[in-house]
């Protein structure tokens, strides 16, 4: 089954009343816990991003306590986990602010854990994937908000 494209739906939104489009929001919540992330986010946190950053740092350094690092395979899967959760904080928010501030939170957690970059080339790739990320979304941010974020990107080494 194709599914329809976002111009259409939202063509077909419009025609509906209010308590439908209600209830449609209310089975999608229900269908996937992302979509009922996504909509928590959109209606109780988009107005406080500072209070939903706090929120996420949180749930980063509870992700990071949980990590078992007695082997080198059990730190890089303890990673994933805190990189897929991360990604899915980010994928709620669209700020680039928001996205470059937990990405620099992430790697500033892993030097502060000390964990062995050399351990395992995953990783490595994990961290410097994310290190490349930040670059990026670094390169597209105003340059006010670039001189804001400057030192914190010094301290990591990322640019000089």
């Amino acid at each position: 089954m194709k599914s329809h494209s976002i111009n259409e739906i939202q063509k077909e939104l419009s025609t509906l009343d209010k308590k439908e489009v209600l209830d449609l929001c209310m089975r999608l919540a229900k269908h996937k816990k992302e979509s009922k992330e996504l909509l928590s986010y959109l209606l109780f946190e988009v107005n406080d991003e500072k209070e939903y950053l706090d929120k996420v740092k949180k749930a980063i350094d509870e992700l990071f306590l949980d990590i078992n690092r007695k082997s080198a395979y059990t730190t890089k899967k303890g990673l994933q986990k805190v990189v897929r959760n991360l990604n899915k904080f980010i994928k709620n928010s669209s700020k680039k602010e928001t996205q470059l501030d937990l990405r620099i939170y992430f790697c500033k957690k892993v030097k502060t854990a000390r964990i062995n970059l050399d351990s395992s080339r995953i990783i490595s790739n994990l961290y410097y994937r994310e290190i490349d990320k930040i670059k990026i979304i670094f390169s597209k941010l105003h340059e006010d908000l670039q001189y804001d974020y400057k030192e914190d990107l010094e301290k990591l080494a990322i640019i000089q």
